[in-house]
């Protein structure tokens, strides 16, 4: 069973949780609380700033991806990236062994291999961060195009939150993707899609899949910059910059994300969501199996779905025996969809409550990416999360499930929780898997 503190912090959040959800539903009502620009962060919540230098071995930097509304990403780029490509001949094989542990149905080894010596990580400070050349006019990195630089595979991370809270540079959420961006050796842009009741169903949802498609114009800008001298692209007249190999248009704003252009590869692309964003990162999937090659050079090799907030008008045995558990208890639950989803539209077999309501679109399951799912054993909707993967396991999908023992929704993002040892074997292992599907071909890691 969880621990005492654990239990008390519960409690306090859910009452604190359930207030901010009854004021915002009673505004909602009187106001209407409709806007096209949105919030993708409350007022009320600590959040941690962006660093631009390699603070931890990660570097942070937000984007503002869309005018007309309030979608942002944060950057997230680890130290790993600022290695040069290693040669085939000099590239290993990384073996993970099967170990068993206490805390989780299904679990993987360590990586035995991964963090480089401090040595290493100091050199490659006194290459990259103290020469004039690698640092923007901010203060932070700034790739060189004299570099043949390292391309790192991109991870979409959908924050969690109830649709209502939560934002991808709270605290907590930086601490979880520098974390995820390390042991994996991904850049991971952390969405910042529109909150509700602002922005209902499907504007979180549309925000995930703009980004997405940001990334591809993002690859074929980069591309651009390799071949295109003063030109002009769409009727904007752009040229490159020698320094850092930047399209710029005639106003000298940049079109392309250097730090993408230089280290993202988005042919290796991974969705993670957590808990809300699971549902968001599902959704992206689907569309993205449906643009298929319209979305080229990007590709979703795989998708990771954290404690997926997954709910269905027909009850699981979770959904009645955990109803009252830790955090985001159903009750509570059930005022964030109402928040979420428009009036007209509240059924708990939406498709996006219910993966496996009658009444889904898209793509069959069979087509869909690979996908990790992350449950805990006090979650009320851990049963619907599992169904879910074993259906795509009946169409060959790899899907396998990793159950926590003792866990609880979140306790692998939530902010007192992030620091524990199973917090830290969840990411690891997620990592583990992860490895499979974005490792360069002929260097993939055994099991």
């Amino acid at each position: 069973m969880p621990g005492v503190a654990v239990k008390l912090y519960s409690v306090f959040f859910k009452l604190l949780l359930k207030h901010r959800l009854q004021n915002l539903i009673s505004i909602s009502a009187a106001d209407g609380l409709s806007d096209s620009f949105g919030v993708s962060t409350r007022s009320d919540e600590s959040v941690a700033a962006a660093n631009p230098s390699f603070t931890d071995g990660v570097a942070t930097k937000d984007i503002h991806i869309d005018p007309m509304t309030s979608l942002t990403v944060r950057i997230f780029l680890p130290e790993s990236a600022l290695s040069p490509p290693e040669p085939d001949s000099l590239r290993h094989k990384d073996n993970f062994h099967h170990q068993t542990r206490s805390d989780r149905r299904h679990s993987y080894g360590p990586n035995h291999n991964s963090p480089a010596p401090a040595e290493r990580n100091e050199s490659r400070r006194n290459s990259y961060g103290c020469n004039n050349e690698n640092i923007e006019p901010y203060g932070g990195y700034a790739p060189s195009a004299k570099r043949n630089s390292r391309k790192l595979p991109v991870m979409l991370q959908f924050h969690g939150g109830g649709w209502v809270s939560g934002s991808s540079d709270s605290a907590a959420n930086d601490f979880f993707c520098r974390r995820i961006a390390k042991v994996c050796d991904v850049i991971v842009l952390a969405v910042g899609y529109r909150l509700a009741p602002e922005n209902r169903y499907p504007a979180a949802f549309e925000d995930g899949v703009k980004v997405l498609n940001w990334l591809g114009k993002q690859a074929n800008l980069a591309e651009c910059c390799k071949s295109l001298g003063n030109r002009r692209v769409n009727g904007v007249e752009v040229k490159k910059l020698n320094v850092q190999g930047q399209i710029v248009d005639a106003f000298g704003a940049s079109m392309v994300e250097p730090w993408l252009a230089a280290h993202a590869d988005p042919s290796r692309c991974v969705l993670l969501g957590v808990s809300c964003g699971g549902n968001i990162a599902d959704y992206v999937a689907r569309k993205a199996v449906e643009a298929g090659k319209l979305l080229e050079p990007v590709k979703v090799v795989a998708q990771v779905l954290m404690y997926p907030f997954f709910i269905g008008n027909n009850p699981t045995q979770s959904e009645i025996k955990l109803a009252n558990s830790y955090f985001y208890d159903k009750p509570v639950s059930v005022l964030a969809w109402k928040l979420f989803l428009p009036e007209k539209e509240f059924d708990f077999d939406h498709p996006a409550a219910n993966p496996l309501a009658h009444n889904r679109s898209g793509p069959p399951l069979k087509l869909m990416p690979p996908t990790l799912t992350v449950v805990a054993e006090h979650d009320w909707m851990r049963d619907r999360a599992i169904a879910y993967s074993e259906e795509l396991r009946k169409v060959n999908v790899d899907s396998p499930v990793l159950e926590y023992k003792d866990a609880v929704h979140e306790f692998a993002t939530l902010d007192m929780l992030l620091k524990t040892p199973q917090a830290q074997a969840c990411a690891e292992d997620i990592a583990i898997w992860v490895k499979k599907y974005i490792s360069i071909r002929g260097h993939e890691f055994s099991y």
